[in-house]
């Protein structure tokens, strides 16, 4: 163990953490994860690992701290705080698979929106995983996120068009009220003249 404080502080240093300010859990997390990075390496799986491990281990230590901690950007490590463990290790499959090819034509639009209706679980990677397993293309999240969005199927477009929307014909009441015909009373013509009415008004007097 002794040969491993010497090292340990200064990694604790270079993250601008003392082992003075940490609690017993902590450092026995952190030396923990010391070894691990010792063993394994820094490579992007190992760090992805570590990093999703000390985001979600509830640690009390702040996002920036294991940001620097294991010499991430605090954006990426901010990223990554609402990542669950399926999507961590789908993210970095389709990290470390290679650089994407192919393009997303108007016809895949058609069996994508297919998968999404289906599955409205389904991640942004398993929409991925959907799109080279059935179309044989491979494109990127960002490129993904494009099209959903040109052709109406990202989740906000989505969620909008579910919501109802008010009608501006007014309430049933006023409706009903406006369609029943009032009732007029029909007037009378009036009584045609008698002969006897019409040959005194021709009289002189």
């Amino acid at each position: 163990m002794a040969t491993m404080d010497g090292p340990f502080v200064a990694w604790l240093s270079q993250a601008g953490l003392r082992e003075s300010t940490l609690t017993t859990d902590q450092v026995g997390v952190l030396k923990a994860v010391y070894r691990f990075r010792e063993n394994c390496g820094t490579d992007y799986y190992s760090t992805r690992i570590l990093s999703h491990f000390l985001l979600h281990a509830q640690t009390g230590l702040k996002v920036a701290k294991i940001a620097r901690l294991l010499k991430l950007s605090r954006p990426t490590a901010s990223r990554q705080q609402g990542c669950s463990s399926k999507e961590a290790i789908q993210a970095a499959h389709h990290r470390m698979a290679g650089r994407s090819h192919g393009k997303l034509l108007p016809r895949h639009a058609g069996p994508i929106a297919e998968f999404i209706l289906s599955h409205p679980d389904a991640t942004r990677y398993d929409t991925l995983d959907f799109i080279e397993r059935a179309l044989g293309v491979r494109v990127s999240t960002v490129a993904l996120y494009h099209f959903c969005k040109k052709f109406g199927l990202d989740p906000a477009t989505r969620t909008e068009a579910k919501t109802a929307r008010p009608s501006t014909a007014g309430p049933p009441e006023a409706r009903a009220v406006e369609t029943v015909p009032t009732s007029q009373p029909v007037p009378l013509p009036p009584p045609p003249f008698s002969r006897r009415g019409r040959n005194m008004r021709g009289r002189s007097y």
